[in-house]
C-alpha cells in the first residue's frame, strides 16, 4: 500500500493539520493551551531581567528582598503554566489521535475485500498504530514547544536589543548560516522518513503473516525461509535508521557547536565591555541567558521540525487509505427475501485479465437447493463472493425477485446470508462468542444452546470444563476440525438466514466428524434457499440441481439423474467417486 508520488521535494503540511481539523479539537482547551503557554514564556522572559537587577544589587549596594520573592514567585508560575499547559496539550492530542484512529479503523472495516487480497493485515494495522503515533508524538511532545519557542525567540531578541543592540547583532548574524544547512537536511530527513515508514509498515506485514501461520511454517520446516525474510527486514530498518542518524549527526553536533561559538563570542565580547565600563555584568548575564533562550528553543525547533516531517510521511499514508473508496452500504432494505435468486450473463475478473466467471446464468428458486460441482479452480467459491457481494461483477447482474442485489442495503443483504465453509473461521474468544458472533440482538443461553443442539455441537461443549465459556484460542486452534465447522453451523443457525452458502461444509473431516456436520447441515437447510460447493457427489446427489463448473462456465444443469445420461463430466467425476463410495460401504 503505497502513499501519493511525492512532487519533487516539496512538502505539503496542509494535509496534516486539516487531519486535525477533521477531528474537530476542543477550542477551549487549545485557547486554554496557549494562554498557559504564553504565560510560561512570558515568565521565561522575566527571569533574565530579574536576575540582571540582582547580579547589579549584589554588586554594588546589597540585595533587596522584593527582588528574590519576585524571582522565586516567576519560577513557580512558570512550572505550573508549564505543567498544566503539558497536560492539556496531551488530553488534546490523544484525543486527536483517538478520533484518527476511530475512523481509519470503521474506514478499513468497511473496505471492499479486494484491499485485503492485495494488502498485507500487518501492513495496514500499522497506520493505525505506527503513523497515528508518529502523528501524536508531534502535537504532545513537540507542537506547544515549537510555538513557545517561537514567542521566547521573538521576546528574547526584542529583549536583547533593548539592552545592547550591538552584541544582539553578532549573535543573530549566525542564524542564516545556520538555515542553510539545517532547511536542506529538513528536507532529506522527510524523504528517509517515508521510506523508513514504509519498510516497517512492510516489516509489521510480513511478521504477521508469517505469526498467523506458524503451524505452515513449523510443519514444513520454513523456519530458516522465514528467518532470513525477517533478517532481510531487519537490515533494512537499521540502514534506515543509520540514514536518520546521519542527518541527526550533522544537525545535533552542528547547533551545539554554533551555541558554543555564539557562547564565546559574547563573553569575550561583553567580558571586554564590562571592563570597560560600557556594560554592567548583570546586563551581560541577562544577555547569555537570553541567548540560551533563544538558541536551546533553535535546537527544539530542529527536533520539532525532525519529527514533524515524520508526522507528514504518516499522514500521507493515512490520508491515502482515507481516500480509499469503501462498500456502499445504503440501499433497499426489502431484499425479497422468498423470492428468486438469478444470475444474469455474470462475468468477473480479478485483475481485468481472465475471467473467473464467464457469461455465468441461472436461477436458484426460493427454499430450493442448487449444488455446484466440478474440478478446482472452476469458479465456485467465486460465485459465493459475488452473492456476498465481496466482489461486483465487470458485467451482467445477480438479482432477487427481479431486483439488483447491488441495489440493496448490504448490511440488511448480507444479514441474511449464512456462510459456512470447509475452513471455518473461529474468532479468538469463548464459544459461545464465536456462536454468537454478528448477532445484532443480545441472544439468551437458552436460544444459544438452542443452535448449538441443531448444530450437534451441544454434547462436546457440555462436556468441556468451562462449557460454552470455554476460550477456543487463536483462530479456533483448541478446537478440532468438526468441533469448529460445528460451531460455524451454529452460528449460521443463530443468524437464521433466509440464504444458505455451503462451501465444502463437510470435508476434510473423519468419519464421525462427518456424520455429525451432515446431519447438522440438514438441519440449518431446512426452510432455506441453499447453495452448496461440494467434489464429492455423494453429498448433493439429492440436490434440486447441480450446476456443473468449468473454466468460470455452467457447461451442465439438471438433476443428478439427468446430469448422469447427459454429461461427459458429470458422468466421469459419478463412475470415479460412486464407486469408490460404494465399494466402502459409505
Amino acid at each position: 500500500m503505497k502513499g501519493r508520488k511525492e512532487t519533487g521535494e516539496r512538502v505539503q503540511w496542509k494535509p496534516f493539520f486539516n487531519l486535525l481539523n477533521s477531528e474537530k479539537p476542543p477550542v477551549m482547551i487549545i485557547a486554554a493551551v496557549l494562554i498557559l503557554s504564553l504565560l510560561e514564556t512570558a515568565a521565561a522572559l522575566v527571569v533574565p531581567l530579574f536576575t540582571k537587577r540582582l547580579v547589579d544589587m549584589m554588586s554594588g549596594s546589597g540585595v533587596e528582598t522584593s527582588v528574590i520573592v519576585l524571582l522565586v514567585g516567576t519560577f513557580i508560575a512558570q512550572t505550573l503554566a508549564g505543567g498544566f499547559s503539558f497536560y492539556f496539550l496531551t488530553y488534546i492530542g490523544e484525543k486527536v489521535i483517538a478520533g484518527i484512529r476511530r475512523k481509519l479503523w470503521k474506514h478499513i472495516l468497511h473496505l471492499p475485500v479486494s484491499f485485503f487480497d492485495s494488502n498485507q493485515s500487518g501492513e495496514t494495522l500499522s497506520r493505525i498504530t505506527q503513523d497515528t503515533n508518529t502523528i501524536k508524538t508531534v502535537i504532545t511532545n513537540h507542537l506547544v514547544t515549537f510555538i513557545s519557542g517561537i514567542i521566547s525567540i521573538i521576546g528574547s531578541i526584542i529583549i536583547l536589543f533593548i539592552l545592547d543592540w550591538k552584541m544582539t547583532s553578532i549573535m543573530l548574524s549566525i542564524v542564516p548560516l545556520s538555515l542553510l544547512i539545517i532547511m536542506p537536511l529538513g528536507r532529506k530527513m522527510y524523504k528517509v522518513s517515508r521510506q523508513t515508514q514504509d519498510e516497517m509498515a512492510a516489516f509489521s506485514g510480513n511478521l504477521g503473516r508469517v505469526l498467523s501461520e506458524i503451524r505452515l511454517v513449523k510443519s514444513y520446516n520454513g523456519e530458516g525461509l522465514e528467518r532470513e525474510k525477517g533478517f532481510h527486514g531487519v537490515q533494512q530498518l537499521f540502514l534506515y535508521g543509520l540514514k536518520e542518524a546521519r542527518i541527526q549527526a550533522v544537525i545535533s553536533p552542528f547547533m551545539t557547536t554554533i551555541m558554543m561559538v555564539i557562547l564565546v563570542i559574547l563573553i569575550g565580547y561583553g567580558g571586554v565591555r564590562v571592563a570597560s565600563g560600557q556594560l554592567t555584568a548583570g546586563t551581560l548575564v541577562a544577555i547569555i541567558i537570553y541567548m540560551f533562550q533563544i538558541v536551546v528553543p533553535f535546537s527544539q525547533m530542529a527536533s520539532f521540525f525532525t519529527a514533524f516531517q515524520k508526522a507528514l510521511g504518516a499522514t500521507d499514508r493515512i490520508q491515502t487509505l482515507l481516500a480509499l473508496p469503501i462498500e456502499k452500504y445504503e440501499g433497499k432494505s426489502n431484499t425479497f427475501l422468498n423470492a428468486d435468486l438469478s444470475f444474469q450473463d455474470v462475468s468477473f475478473s480479478y485483475n481485468h485479465s481472465k475471467m473467473i466467471v464467464n457469461n455465468v446464468s441461472f436461477t436458484v428458486p426460493s427454499n430450493k437447493t442448487i449444488a455446484l460441482v466440478g474440478p478446482s479452480g472452476g469458479g465456485k467459491t467465486t460465485i459465493f463472493s459475488l452473492i456476498e457481494r465481496f466482489y461486483d461483477p465487470v458485467q451482467g447482474t445477480i438479482d432477487i425477485g427481479g431486483v439488483p442485489i447491488r441495489e440493496l442495503d448490504l448490511s440488511v443483504w448480507r444479514s441474511r446470508i449464512g456462510y459456512v465453509s470447509q475452513d471455518s473461521p473461529v474468532m479468538t474468544g469463548t464459544i459461545k462468542d464465536n456462536i454468537c458472533y454478528g448477532v445484532e440482538r443480545k441472544m439468551t443461553d437458552e436460544e444459544v444452546v438452542s443452535a448449538a443442539k441443531m448444530a450437534n455441537a451441544d454434547e462436546f461443549i457440555s462436556g468441556l470444563p468451562d462449557g460454552y465459556k470455554t476460550e477456543v484460542g487463536e483462530r479456533g486452534v483448541k478446537l478440532s476440525g468438526g468441533q469448529r465447522q460445528r460451531i460455524a453451523i451454529a452460528r449460521a443457525i443463530l443468524r437464521d438466514p433466509k440464504i444458505l452458502l455451503l462451501d465444502e461444509a463437510t470435508s476434510n473431516l473423519d468419519s464421525e466428524s462427518e456424520l455429525l456436520v451432515q446431519n447438522a447441515v440438514k438441519n440449518l437447510m431446512k426452510g432455506r434457499t441453499t447453495l452448496i460447493i461440494a467434489h464429492r457427489l455423494s453429498t448433493v446427489i439429492e440436490a434440486d440441481q447441480l450446476l456443473v463448473v468449468e473454466n468460470g462456465r455452467i457447461t451442465g444443469k439438471g438433476t443428478h439423474a439427468e446430469l448422469l445420461e447427459s454429461h461427459e463430466l458429470y458422468q466421469k467425476l459419478a463412475k470415479q467417486q460412486l464407486r469408490i463410495n460404494t465399494d466402502s460401504g459409505i
